[in-house]
């Protein structure tokens, strides 16, 4: 009996309904209140207006509406692609907790929007010390997070040093003729090299660190010591095959 002929493979389904019966205008009118401006020599409608939209929208999606800074989903997605990545290639990585000291006084004696005030500005200040390569975060309240790969022990306590001093000496401008200084805490853990560890416990280990800087008295860097990994090349070979984040260019 002759076998029949292998069926090409169908097409790609192409969506019966026209692009203007989609349901834009929420999506619009969130992208105008942030102030993303869509192309203006893209027809509404066309393919390359769309992609300006969805693009905008991811870009709501990752990012803080108070700082412009990553989100923690942002950060999170982040997190777990360098643990990958140091699981992979044994590269050192750290990350920093951030807290700013005495933030409650702030908000009691000058008002919440002076308080608002000063979260842009320290992370502002934040995201002048670091490397285009590093994720800066506003991780909830007046708390940051920072994941900086490639980041040797070495260097660690120098750039988190560097970090304290930017937002210590900075004046922020929190109403006309009023200005304020701030101090931040704190905490660092680096990743274990060659081991596919979690963030949460990456993180916990940063946020014990902060607990003690805030401890000993606020306005310092504490550091975990990096953890020493012992791993064979066998086994090192092994973790190169089960990446679970490919690359986005």
């Amino acid at each position: 009996m002759a076998s029949r002929p292998e069926r090409a493979s169908a097409p790609p389904a192409v969506p019966s309904k026209p692009v203007r019966t989609l349901k834009l205008r929420a999506a619009l009118q969130l992208l105008a209140q942030a102030g993303h401006v869509l192309p203006d020599d893209a027809p509404q409608g066309s393919l390359r207006w769309l992609q300006a939209v969805i693009d905008g929208l991811c870009m709501l999606s990752s990012r803080d509406a108070l700082t412009g800074l990553s989100n923690r989903r942002q950060f999170e997605l982040a997190m777990a692609r360098e643990i990958d990545r140091v699981a992979r290639s044994g590269e050192p990585a750290l990350v920093l907790m951030i807290d700013i000291d005495h933030f409650k006084k702030v908000n009691d004696t000058l008002g919440h929007a002076a308080g608002d005030e000063v979260i842009r500005a320290v992370g502002r200040a934040l995201a002048d010390c670091v490397r285009p390569m590093d994720t800066v975060a506003r991780f909830g309240g007046e708390e940051y997070a920072i994941i900086l790969p490639n980041c040797p022990p070495a260097f660690g306590h120098t750039v988190a040093e560097r970090i304290r001093l930017k937002v210590q000496r900075r004046a922020i401008a929190v109403a006309q003729g009023v200005e304020v200084n701030v101090t931040i805490s704190i905490g660092g853990a680096f990743a274990p090299q060659w081991v596919r560890s979690s963030a949460p416990l990456w993180i916990e280990r940063a946020d014990q660190q902060l607990y003690r800087a805030k401890a000993e008295g606020r306005n310092r860097a504490c550091l975990e010591q990096p953890p020493v990994s012992q791993v064979s090349a066998e086994e090192k070979g092994l973790l190169f095959g089960v990446s679970q984040y490919l690359d986005i260019e």
